[in-house]
Parts: structure tokens; C-alpha cells; sequence
């Protein structure tokens, strides 16, 4: 009689089994909704956002200045000055307008 020996065929599926969860996994950590890719990918937004918030944080700090400057109790007469011409299209006697 004539015995062939072959590898046993469950250590095969379990090895080949074992080697797709890990590849699945390993899949899943860096292109799953978790992973590293959308990691990155929400960092950088968060960064375009920081951007956007730090100008945004400028000119409400700016528009507040102006609003001071206009203000009932301090009035700067420059600005003031400066609005009224744009406003209202003024100029003064001694000015010459180019266009």
C-alpha cells in the first residue's frame, strides 16, 4: 500500500483564513472610516478650518474697532470723515477728484 503524504487540508484553510482577517484588518486600519487616510484627511481639514477661523477672528476684530471709532462715546472725526465722503460721495473744496 502507497501513502501519499499531503499537508493536512484544515491547517491549510486555517492558515489562508488567518491570512485574509489580516489582510481585512490591516485594510480596514488605513482605508476604513477609521483608519489612517481619513485621519489625515479630517487633520487637514481641521488645519484649513484653523486658517478660516483665525481670519474670521480678524475681521470681527477689525469691524469692532470701527464700531468703536463710531460709537456715541468715542468718536473719531477721521473716520467719521472718511465714511461720510464714501457714503455720500463728498469732497471738500480743495480736493481734486481723478477718475
Amino acid at each position: 500500500m502507497l501513502r501519499r503524504n499531503r499537508p493536512p487540508m484544515g491547517a491549510l484553510f486555517y492558515f489562508l483564513g488567518a491570512l485574509m482577517l489580516g489582510l481585512y484588518f490591516t485594510f480596514a486600519a488605513v482605508q476604513g472610516d477609521y483608519g489612517l487616510f481619513k485621519r489625515i484627511e479630517v487633520q487637514s481639514e481641521g488645519d484649513a478650518l484653523e486658517v478660516e477661523l483665525a481670519a474670521l477672528r480678524e475681521e470681527v476684530a477689525r469691524m469692532e474697532n470701527l464700531t468703536t471709532r463710531l460709537s456715541d462715546n468715542f468718536l473719531d472725526l477721521d473716520l467719521l470723515d472718511e465714511q461720510a465722503r464714501d457714503v455720500l460721495g463728498l469732497i471738500r473744496a480743495d480736493e481734486v477728484v481723478i477718475r
